[in-house]
């Protein structure tokens, strides 16, 4: 039975080799920015029997933000809950960890990519909202709009 797990230094390879096996989600620096952000973030890991079937790194932007960096499935076992639940997972972490929203940058639809609509569509069904779309976006190849997504775990405002 899958279980989900703060992710370690010995996860790397595992995560590594989900995104060697998403071909066309992740550019080939994307498995050096893992091993380097995975080391100085926020991660965690769906573990299989000792196998990492999914990840998700974070990065804390001040103590009541965070930007996830980076989030994937196996290939295999895709549609199958594993992401949905893992993102749950780390939102409640988040959540309970004063974090008070949560962004995340993914590929716009005006880049008309279909292997990015389904991206889109999941981020959007747990509960991200799309406010902002940059193009060009700093450290993003050029012709690839970045959706700027955002979720509330709670309120921002003071209540008077």
């Amino acid at each position: 039975m899958a279980s989900i797990r703060a992710a370690t230094a010995r996860d790397a390879p595992g995560c590594v080799a989900i995104v060697d096996g998403l071909d066309d989600w992740f550019t080939e620096d994307v498995p050096d920015k893992v091993r380097r952000d995975l080391r100085d973030h926020d991660g965690w890991v769906i573990d299989d029997a000792g196998v990492v079937a999914g990840f998700v790194i974070a990065e804390r932007r001040g103590p009541r933000a965070a930007e996830i960096l980076w989030a994937a499935v196996a290939t295999e076992r895709r549609g199958t809950g594993l992401g949905t639940g893992l993102i749950d997972h780390v939102l409640d972490e988040l959540g309970a960890d004063g974090v008070q929203i949560v962004e995340v940058k993914t590929l716009d639809g005006s880049a008309d990519y279909a292997p990015y609509e389904a991206t889109r569509a999941f981020w959007l069904a747990r509960g991200f909202v799309q406010f902002d779309t940059i193009d060009p976006l700093p450290d993003w190849p050029p012709g690839n709009p970045a959706a700027i997504l955002a979720v509330a775990l709670a309120p921002t405002r003071p209540h008077p």
